[in-house]
């Protein structure tokens, strides 16, 4: 297992570590429900250093970038993100990712760690237009800081003034004493706040003024366990739980990342084939009605007892004290309102398909 530049920093913390995606992470500190507040109510800090980057550029990074993802990256200004997938030739998704516009000819791709090599590959094999690649995951540190006071709590770290910073929006600008740090308005919580791209050594620098720039707000450390509550509450997808190697973009609900419109793309045909003739198994999400908690994997049934798809992310919502969860469902069982029935244990257990998000501010 290996560490990112902050793992001391959790240890003398009292976190919980666990391995997570070839890293040693912090699953939690406090607890899960203390942190998903946290982050709910006023700011925490997750450290996603485990996460991967990939710079490229040149004449035709561009070129690269729209082949082998669905989302259409043309439309990306200087000081833009963009969220995508990278379709995988047989239909199903390699990984979800960031695009982040640096530079004319230039865009770092931010992918999952578990997939880092894997993507690297594909992203390479692909590669016919020149572009350069440089895989930067092993020198930088990524720093989520998420809630509704992170604007507030770090606005004394920066020269620039973070409430102008758009959603999926960023600036390259001086933070916590350190020159030419990526401040990105984006995130996995559903909450706001900020994601900080540094070098590995600075990240401790970064991460004790963050800490000291925090402390009138009530910033405390953040846990991967709580990352996947918070996440999920939103109805945000999860690599490796709600799409993977054999789930289609379309089928998972993002069809609003799949731009059918643009020149050719990695299973372009396919994916326009799926829509016109319809998909036949959706991503939905759902709330039990009956006491019980869904979990990954389990079982999900129609009326009659047979068995409709299965559950991909399940959890008990901190900040709604329901169970929900998300889960493939045939389409005729994909209705909003639609009663489905979760396997807990042998037993059907009531639900019921609603929309997204489940958290409402």
């Amino acid at each position: 297992m290996r560490n990112t530049a902050l793992t001391h920093k959790h240890e003398a913390l009292g976190a919980k570590m666990v391995p997570f995606a070839g890293y040693m992470m912090p699953v939690q500190y406090e607890g899960v429900n203390v942190e998903h507040e946290v982050v709910r109510e006023g700011v925490g800090v997750f450290d996603v250093s485990h996460m991967g980057e990939f710079l490229v550029s040149g004449a035709g990074a561009l070129d690269l970038i729209q082949k082998v993802t669905s989302n259409d990256a043309s439309v990306l200004t200087i000081g833009r993100a963009q969220y995508s997938c990278m379709p995988n030739g047989k239909g199903g998704v390699i990984d979800d990712l960031i695009i982040y516009k640096i530079k004319e000819e230039e865009y770092l791709l931010v992918v999952n760690a578990s997939n880092i090599d894997k993507d690297w590959d594909w992203i390479s094999s692909h590669n016919s237009f020149n572009a350069t690649m440089r895989n930067l995951s092993d020198d930088y540190s990524l720093l989520a800081i998420q809630g509704p006071k992170a604007v507030e709590a770090m606005q004394s770290l920066t020269s620039i003034d973070l409430s102008e910073i758009k959603y999926y929006h960023f600036e390259v600008a001086d933070f916590a004493g350190v020159e030419h740090v990526i401040i990105s308005a984006t995130g996995y919580t559903g909450s706001g706040g900020f994601e900080i791209y540094c070098k590995n050594d600075v990240a401790e620098q970064v991460w004790d003024k963050v800490f000291e720039a925090g402390a009138d707000f009530g910033i405390k450390p953040i846990g991967l366990a709580a990352r996947d509550t918070l996440r999920l509450e939103m109805g945000f997808c999860l690599y490796g739980n709600d799409i993977d190697d054999t789930t289609s973009p379309l089928e998972a609900g993002l069809g609003w990342i799949t731009k059918l419109a643009k020149d050719d793309f990695i299973d372009k045909d396919f994916l326009a084939n799926q829509k016109e003739e319809g998909i036949k198994n959706k991503l939905v999400a759902f709330q039990m009605i009956d006491r019980g908690i869904p979990r990954h994997d389990y079982p999900i049934q129609g009326a009659n007892g047979n068995t409709i798809g299965r559950v991909t992310s399940g959890t008990m919502s901190p900040s709604m004290k329901i169970a929900i969860g998300l889960g493939y469902v045939t389409k005729e069982n994909s209705t909003v309102n639609s009663e489905i029935f979760i396997e807990i244990r042998g037993k059907a257990i009531k639900a019921q398909v609603v929309k997204l998000p489940f958290y409402k501010k």
